[in-house]
């Protein structure tokens, strides 16, 4: 995938829980880079899929915004041969001055989100 067909934003979805660890921290760390040596990230058009493969169950999850040109790490576009789609991987921390926006998503009754 062409670095020119990139959007200039990308989302990551995390728990209220794990965003509250690295309140006092100037960067954060999602426990998939100590895993598997990236951060998942989900573009626009991707991000309620995510919330609904990964966190269904959870009452409550934060949507971070980032603005890939602030981003410090490096930030690959990869297939994830599982849904056959390419996604945005952020290899290294993600700096907060990065995160444009948080947007808090309430779970639906049957525990789906959805993201407009």
């Amino acid at each position: 995938m062409d670095t020119m067909d990139h959007p200039p934003h990308f989302y990551h979805v995390v728990t209220p829980e794990q965003w509250g660890q690295f309140s006092h921290e100037i960067f954060y760390e999602d426990p998939s880079l100590q895993n598997e040596g990236f951060i998942h990230a989900s573009t626009e058009a991707q991000v309620t899929a995510t919330m609904n493969r990964y966190f269904k169950g959870e009452p409550i999850v934060l949507l971070l915004k980032i603005e890939a040109a602030r981003l410090t790490s490096e930030l690959k576009y990869e297939l994830a041969p599982s849904v056959n789609d390419y996604f945005p991987h952020i290899y290294g921390p993600i700096n907060k001055d990065a995160v444009r926006e948080i947007t808090v998503i309430y779970a639906a009754e049957d525990g789906s989100f959805t993201f407009i």
